[in-house]
């Protein structure tokens, strides 16, 4: 792995566990075996390191949804959304970014709701499809939902994730 390669799943995994204000350049260094001075010439600052971070997550982010996104069949489009706090939740880095996400929801520097809106527009146009009465208020709910659960996940307080993915896959005809 390259060294900026490393300093940047060090710092990701670091923020994810620690917080962003809690971890500083210097054991981001440390925890990568570089210098703190390499993360100043590539990055810049710890917040350039951050927005690095945040880039690559925002395309991750697309690259998940766009399953959806392109999804034409709208009772898959259901059933895809609620899978996703299920999506390769023992990968490591994986849960890192995900964990990080779900801290900087209370940044407002980083928080954009504008991120799920694609998502819930393609619920809403699959809810409106199936003839829900509420399709607005069902992609609302089941995006309310599957965060929550997402949360509890990422902070292992769910023993028993696939008994929710079952029942609310059931629970929407999956």
């Amino acid at each position: 792995m390259e060294k900026k390669d490393k300093i940047l799943a060090t710092a990701l995994a670091l923020f994810a566990k620690e917080g962003y204000t809690a971890t500083s350049t210097a054991k981001i260094a440390k925890e990568a075996g570089v210098s703190e001075g390499l993360i100043f010439r590539h990055y810049e600052n710890k917040k350039g390191l951050l927005d690095a971070i945040m880039s690559a997550c925002d395309i991750r982010l697309e690259r998940v949804l766009m399953h959806i996104l392109d999804e034409e069949d709208p009772q898959q489009v259901i059933c895809k959304a609620i899978s996703l706090p299920f999506v390769n939740m023992d990968n490591e880095e994986e849960v890192a970014y995900w964990k990080l996400q779900f801290k900087l929801k209370w940044d407002q520097e980083y928080n954009n709701p504008e991120k799920m809106k694609p998502l819930l527009q393609k619920l809403s146009w699959a809810f409106r499809r199936l003839g829900n009465p509420n399709p607005d208020q069902e992609a609302a709910l089941v995006s309310h939902i599957t965060e929550s659960i997402s949360t509890e996940i990422l902070r292992g307080n769910l023993t028993d994730p696939a008994s929710y993915q079952a029942f609310l896959l059931e629970k929407y005809n999956c």
